[in-house]
């Protein structure tokens, strides 16, 4: 089954600026050979059910592995089975909404 996911990883107990344990996550991501798009508060990724979850985990224990004791995620996720529809389609379906409403 595919998935797509909305991960938001939070390491606690490490400080303030948690950005390198972000961009350690981001490479567990990216090493993942998973589709992804990261944004401003989590990441997109999408790939068979079994392999996101694995990238999850793997994001845990690397973040561990930083030095953060505890790890507070938020974890949103979607599946269908009447089509197949990646994240791009997903946002691309919204965009020709919106262009079709702004044409006169």
């Amino acid at each position: 089954m595919k998935v797509i996911v909305d991960l938001c990883v939070v390491p606690m107990g490490v400080g303030v600026s948690v950005s390198p344990h972000v961009a350690a996550c981001q490479e567990v991501i990216e090493a993942s050979g998973l589709e992804y798009r990261m944004h401003a508060y989590g990441t997109n990724v999408e790939g068979p059910w079994d392999e996101v979850m694995a990238v999850v985990k793997r994001c845990h224990e690397r973040v561990h592995q930083m030095g953060a004791p505890r790890i507070t995620s938020t974890l949103k996720l979607g599946t269908r089975t009447d089509r197949e529809q990646g994240m791009d389609d997903k946002v691309a379906s919204v965009e020709a909404l919106l262009g079709s409403r702004s044409s006169p």
